[in-house]
């Protein structure tokens, strides 16, 4: 489970530095201040999150069963939280309408909030 936590957080640390990019150097030409400063907010916490699961894998006083919980609720965060950002900011572009999955958002934070809270709970409760 390890392995698998510090490679999706290495996956996710990648992609958001390639978006960071992206966002800096495509979309500044395309996108207004608010949508850019939007996109930039879901890089933000896609890579905060990254580094969140480089650490969880590397604790040695985090149960499986935690670290998998952990998992779970940061790659789902991500995925609603960060991924319904990069929609909703670069919404312009597209002749979809993504206003439609912005109620995602909020639960990809409760999410996000969720997999810290299991790791407060968590952490000092594994039996020596």
């Amino acid at each position: 489970m390890d392995k698998k936590i510090i490679s999706t957080g290495a996956i996710f640390g990648m992609i958001a530095i390639i978006l960071g990019a992206f966002g800096a150097h495509a979309l500044k030409k395309v996108l207004s201040i608010e949508e850019l400063s939007t996109f930039e907010t879901g890089v933000k916490y896609q890579m905060y999150h990254a580094l969140f699961l480089l650490i969880v894998g590397m604790l040695t006083g985090l149960s499986q069963k935690s670290k998998k919980i952990i998992y779970n609720l940061v790659v789902l965060g991500i995925i609603f939280f960060s991924g319904s950002i990069y929609l909703l900011a670069t919404n312009s572009l597209t002749s979809f309408d993504f206003k439609i999955i912005g109620f995602v958002t909020p639960i990809g934070g409760l999410l996000l909030i969720s997999a810290w809270g299991t790791l407060l709970l968590n952490y000092n409760n594994k039996k020596s």
